[in-house]
């Protein structure tokens, strides 16, 4: 079996949500901190080895998003802060208003809004994914572990696993939602690629299509990106993306793959699904692999309905596992505590081989 290194950081922790904005409603957040603690101690415990992070600068992080949104991001709490918004209006959350759409712009050249509430939207697509004091700390970081990891994969581990937080596969070239900031997996593949990995394969099994990966790589014949999710024509996040029509554009005209599946399948649908994405990345020639390892497709997780077993998240890391490449899982989803150590430890236990 071959041993999985954990690259985490404490300073994922730092963000806090401390709630989402849905349907014009507060309600408590269920991407919290706990997340990373319930993990880290179940691969602990398990014998998982586990290492910090290392510091990285920005040259892969820009290259994968917008450097005007990662500055964005970088500095909007800040600006929150000083403009005032918690004390003067008990607003303790960046939260956009207004959203400059197209529906906005109908084609017209925007200028530059002076309110920080204002370019609080500017790069953010929903109300759910707010902002707070300690949201950019822990969001680089988690692209520190990303990177570490696939540091470590070049160095010659064969799996390296990075415990991300927040997710990311949500986030675009240049948007955050979706619980989502900075895009951890993409990073990961970018890094691999200038690490002389020639083709990279990044699986995606999240219970919800990865619309911010697919985004970056939607036109790169060098990455291609596969998907196995709830139906988002089901009514199921992103809703707008993740149809089995998406294949790419351009030079990247079929390195794309969406396997949508009916909500309550269970683990029949989805390790088909998973044959198919594997068989999919061998044919396409990749040389490295990233799983966007989201494990919130299980049957007790509040956030889809897809009805896998601990043992269908086994066979998952197996699947993919016995195409013998070298390989960084980098945590997404996943949102009951109770099972969701468990989940990964098992996912993790079938990479391993």
């Amino acid at each position: 079996m071959t041993r999985v290194t954990v690259v985490w950081s404490a300073e994922t922790l730092a963000h806090d949500p401390g709630a989402e904005i849905w349907l014009g409603t507060r309600t408590p957040g269920t991407e919290v901190a706990e997340r990373v603690t319930v993990i880290r101690d179940e691969l602990a415990a398990g014998g998982f080895p586990i290492v910090e992070a290392a510091p990285h600068g920005d040259e892969v992080l820009r290259s994968v998003h917008d450097p005007a949104f990662v500055d964005h991001l970088h500095g909007i709490w800040q600006k929150w802060e000083d403009g005032g918004y918690p004390r003067d209006y008990g607003q303790d959350r960046v939260v956009p208003y207004v959203f400059p759409t197209e529906a906005m712009l109908a084609g017209m050249p925007a200028h530059d809004p002076a309110a920080t509430h204002a370019r609080a939207g500017l790069y953010c697509y929903d109300t759910m994914t707010l902002v707070g004091p300690g949201t950019w700390r822990a969001a680089r970081a988690a692209v520190d572990a990303a990177q570490t990891a696939a540091d470590l994969v070049a160095s010659g581990e064969r799996v390296a696993y990075a415990l991300c937080r927040p997710p990311g596969h949500h986030a675009t070239p240049a948007g955050y939602g979706g619980s989502c900031y900075l895009n951890n997996a993409a990073v990961a593949a970018q890094a691999l690629r200038d690490h002389g990995f020639a083709r990279v394969a990044i699986i995606d099994v999240d219970a919800h299509h990865g619309n911010g990966t697919q985004a970056i790589f939607w036109d790169r014949p060098d990455v291609f990106y596969g998907s196995a999710h709830v139906d988002p024509g089901a009514g199921w996040f992103p809703h707008y993306f993740g149809f089995a029509h998406e294949t790419g554009a351009g030079p990247g005209h079929g390195t794309t793959l969406n396997i949508p599946i009916a909500p309550e399948s269970g683990d029949a649908a989805w390790l088909s699904a998973l044959t198919r994405l594997r068989d999919a990345a061998e044919a396409f020639g990749a040389e490295a692999v990233v799983v966007s390892l989201g494990v919130d497709a299980a049957a007790d997780d509040p956030e889809s309905p897809l009805r896998v077993t601990t043992t269908g998240y086994h066979e998952t890391g197996s699947a993919i596992a016995s195409l013998g490449l070298p390989t960084v899982a980098v945590q997404e989803g996943g949102y009951h505590l109770p099972s969701l150590g468990t989940l990964v430890t098992a996912t993790l236990r079938g990479l391993s081989g």
